[in-house]
């Protein structure tokens, strides 16, 4: 999978080839990654690529043109590392959620060899003429406001990889929370008893219907309880 990073900070992405499973994947080539700094095809010897907002209020805007120049080069990089296609998303506090639905559609994507292309907001916001023009995707990660969409990238960047072929085992990916729209049961391991606490009899029967069946009914007494939101999904239409 080709993955390129419209930012003002491209130094913060690299953290994603340097530890954990999105280090082993790159290595072992299932992902690749560059970025693309606006500063790159600003025009003025500052290298500006803000400037105030029209109608005035707080805060600096991004301008279109260094970051359409920015996904124009991406794409070609694309087209010529094989990519038939090219989607772009803007990371934005006012996105659609990130659910595990759309990361698992996002790494099924590779094998139709669609590239990605994350763009990085900074700032009060980008130009809307750019995002009309160029973003296909506005996905944000939380209700909440970041410095910028550097961040989001990454997490997104991590979740995607996680699914991509070859980069977890199968069973991991399908045993882990909203893979079937619930969330995760609780975990243990040695020692069988901590600090007063003891690992679940059933855990340690092996009979493993038991444990198959005391496995559901956690999982859906924790969605029930934390995220019954999950549970309201799966209710069928009026």
């Amino acid at each position: 999978m080709r993955i390129d990073v419209v930012t003002l900070f491209p130094d913060m992405f690299a953290v994603l080839t340097q530890f954990g499973v999105s280090r082993r994947a790159h290595e072992q080539g299932t992902w690749r990654m560059a970025s693309w700094d606006p500063r790159s095809f600003a025009t003025d010897v500052h290298r500006t690529v803000d400037d105030r907002p029209f109608g005035g209020g707080p805060g600096m805007v991004l301008m279109a043109e260094p970051l359409a120049q920015c996904v124009e080069a991406a794409r070609t990089a694309q087209r010529e590392a094989g990519c038939d296609r090219t989607h772009v998303i803007a990371l934005s506090a006012s996105g659609t959620p990130l659910r595990d639905a759309r990361v698992r559609c996002l790494a099924a994507q590779a094998a139709a060899r669609v590239g990605l292309v994350l763009v990085c907001g900074r700032y009060e916001g980008i130009d809307q003429r750019f995002v009309d023009s160029f973003v296909d995707e506005e996905i944000s990660i939380g209700d909440f406001i970041l410095s910028g969409g550097e961040i989001a990238a990454m997490a997104l960047i991590d979740a995607v990889v996680r699914h991509l072929p070859g980069t977890m085992k199968q069973e991991s990916a399908e045993d882990e929370s909203f893979a079937g729209g619930r969330l995760d049961v609780p975990h243990y391991t040695r020692p069988e008893s901590w600090r007063g606490q003891e690992v679940p009899a059933v855990l340690l029967s092996g009979h493993h219907a038991r444990i198959a069946r005391w496995r559901e009914e956690q999982s859906l007494a924790r969605t029930r309880r934390v995220r019954p939101d999950l549970l309201q999904d799966d209710l069928p239409g009026d």
